[in-house]
């Protein structure tokens, strides 16, 4: 089942929560709406599910209009954040609450729950209650609930933001697996980048209402089109500059000096631009860089801040300027860290160097 919004707009009293929001959610996708609190992501999967009805545009699931069709004749399945079970219900009668709304004869609700069950690695809990599970079985018992419906499209909401680190990352696997083997489209809410990144076919990034783009993970990480994607996926290190020339190269006049990169949107001479270049494509120097390949583009400062992270350490560079640039070293461990205040000289090549027009 494909999904299509076209021109969707939602207001709340005198607030746009959505303005004029056009998707194409392919059939058989895990598709991610990703963006930080209030950017209208949970208002547009409210609008698919149909919790609300959109003031503008038309919501279609494959050939059919729906946005005037009550959830219940949507076909779809839900998780909620909150896992959303009846506490004084076993995880039996749990799955299988949905199953009377659709007028399932009861003789077949025990082959449905099991099989749901299954899917999820939770049989032979059938007569716990949700208060003796953990965080993620209670919300395998929410997955599987909206699976015994046999649902057409999946819908999650912020699914594992009440669970701790470790087990978010062994369910978030066990959803990805799930979604692949099944086939069924799924649409996924989250505000973290690391869960989109990894989940996801496709993601769509939202702000202040508006969809400002859609692409696989490699694309966003790599070829943001604004300078908010950019900052939002993943780390950047982004300078404010002006586009000098353009040729094979682009020359870009910033605070920090000069900067060469590279661009695959349009950019002319004078355009106002951000330059993003990731820490992990950072090389960190205590003496002047030769200039060779690879270093294209060398900046000068001081080390402010240290921060270890196991495979990685963090250097954070303060420029004369103010301005603070970042740079991760892999496999730190036979390297001696550099203190606080040691002259330092940041080199990245014009290949890392993203030029994005204001």
């Amino acid at each position: 089942m494909d999904i299509r919004l076209t021109g969707v707009t939602k207001r709340f009293k005198n607030v746009e929560a959505l303005s004029r929001v056009d998707l194409h959610i392919k059939h058989g996708e895990l598709f991610t709406l990703l963006g930080p609190s209030g950017c209208g992501k949970t208002t547009t999967l409210r609008l698919i599910a149909g919790f609300y009805t959109p003031d503008e545009g038309k919501i279609m699931f494959g050939d059919r209009e729906v946005q005037a069709i009550p959830t219940s004749k949507r076909n779809i399945g839900m998780v909620f954040q909150n896992y959303a079970l009846w506490p004084h219900m076993t995880v039996y009668r749990n799955v299988a609450y949905g199953l009377q709304f659709k007028k399932v004869p009861k003789s077949e609700w025990p082959g449905i729950v099991n099989e749901a069950l299954t899917k999820v690695g939770l049989v032979g809990f059938e007569t716990r209650y949700p208060g003796q599970l953990s965080g993620g079985q209670q919300q395998r018992v929410a997955l599987a609930r909206a699976l015994a419906l046999n649902p057409d499209v999946l819908l999650l909401d912020e699914p594992l933001s009440n669970l701790d680190a470790k087990i978010r990352g062994s369910v978030r696997a066990e959803i990805r697996k799930l979604q692949q083997s099944l086939g069924i489209t799924t649409v996924y809410v989250t505000h973290d980048q690391e869960e989109a990144l990894t989940l996801s076919d496709r993601i769509g990034i939202m702000c202040d209402g508006r969809l400002v783009q859609v692409g696989t993970p490699h694309d966003l990480y790599e070829r943001p089109a604004t300078r908010f994607v950019a900052d939002f996926i993943g780390t950047n290190n982004l300078v404010a500059g002006t586009v000098e020339a353009v040729g094979e190269d682009i020359t870009v006049v910033t605070e920090l000096g000069t900067i060469i990169g590279y661009s695959h949107l349009t950019v002319k001479p004078g355009d106002k631009c951000t330059v993003a270049f990731r820490p992990e494509n950072v090389v960190v120097h205590t003496a002047q860089p030769s200039g060779q390949a690879g270093q294209d583009n060398i900046i000068r400062g001081k080390i402010g801040f240290a921060s270890y992270m196991g495979n990685t350490l963090r250097y954070e560079m303060e420029h004369a300027t103010g301005l603070v640039l970042k740079a991760d070293i892999r496999n730190p461990l036979h390297r001696e860290e550099l203190g606080w205040g040691t002259d330092v000289y940041f080199a990245f090549p014009k290949s890392a160097a993203l030029v994005i027009p204001d």
